[in-house]
């Protein structure tokens, strides 16, 4: 799995970790459903630990070697294998660890994208990690092997996205009212009141919230935070960035203390531990 920002820790082993990785943008019949494609193979045998931070994206992966080991804000025990699955929005880190033969592809939805294609309340994703045979069934079925007998990652991440325009061409759209809502969160960087977009939509705050469950997974004032954070984390990284405390103030959290518990709960880690000093 891969987002935005990870820290990554690997064994003690001398062999530095080693893998193939194909990242690439999606078909433009694509847009607003999927934000990116990855392919990813190990080439040596040695465990890594990484952790991704809340986002806002929704990854389908689908495996052709050995299982991540995954936690959601914990780390992942004996029982926490999971090979192909996909996974919806969490609001907190996410801990993954490989142990050396790990291949698969990744397709990262946007969370309106995966409520379209998958054709389910993402309320059952949030969360969650569910298998993916019980997402596609047959169809998925199919779609694994032909990936598994293709060898070539550009030729497998075509056929992931023949596979997808296909299944939206029998899909109903997402609703428009809560695309209008999820862009107004966005651009504001979170900052936007669930009053204010409840009532230009016509809308009660509750049905506001029961609408985002359903097209999104969690409500909207879990995607105003992720946003938020996500805002943060990306103008910590510019240079000559502001202190903390004015970044926190930008950003729109009461201070800077505030601040360090959204980076704790969304992220594992106070900024300084993400990498941002």
């Amino acid at each position: 799995m891969a987002s935005g920002h990870v820290t990554t820790e690997t064994s003690a082993a001398p062999v530095q970790a080693q893998f193939e990785y194909v990242r690439r943008g999606p078909s433009p019949l694509l847009a607003g459903i999927v934000t990116e494609l990855i392919g990813f193979r190990e080439l040596v045998p040695v465990y890594v630990r990484q952790t991704e931070v809340a986002s806002l994206h929704v990854p389908l992966v689908i495996s052709f070697g050995e299982p991540f080991a995954i936690g959601l804000s914990r780390t992942p025990g004996d029982n926490d294998r999971f090979a192909s699955f996909a996974a919806g929005i969490h609001a907190g880190p996410v801990v993954i660890d490989s142990f050396g033969q790990s291949c698969c592809i990744q397709v990262n939805f946007t969370p309106l994208g995966a409520r379209r294609f998958f054709g389910m309340p993402m309320s059952e994703l949030a969360d969650r990690m569910v298998p993916f045979d019980e997402l596609l069934g047959t169809a998925g079925h199919r779609l694994r092997e032909r990936l598994g007998d293709e060898t070539d990652w550009h030729q497998r991440l075509d056929l992931a996205e023949s596979f997808i325009i296909e299944r939206l061409a029998k899909t109903a759209p997402a609703s428009s009212e809560i695309g209008w809502a999820l862009g107004e969160i966005m651009a504001s960087g979170g900052r936007s009141r669930m009053a204010t977009l409840a009532s230009e939509i016509g809308w009660s705050r509750k049905h506001l919230a029961a609408r985002f469950a359903d097209q999104v997974g969690v409500g909207p004032k879990t995607i105003a935070r992720i946003a938020r954070f996500n805002r943060a984390t990306g103008l910590s990284k510019q240079p000559n960035r502001a202190g903390w405390a004015d970044l926190a103030a930008e950003c729109g959290y009461a201070d800077q203390a505030h601040l360090v518990r959204e980076f704790r709960d969304l992220a594992g880690t106070t900024p300084t531990g993400l990498g941002h000093s």
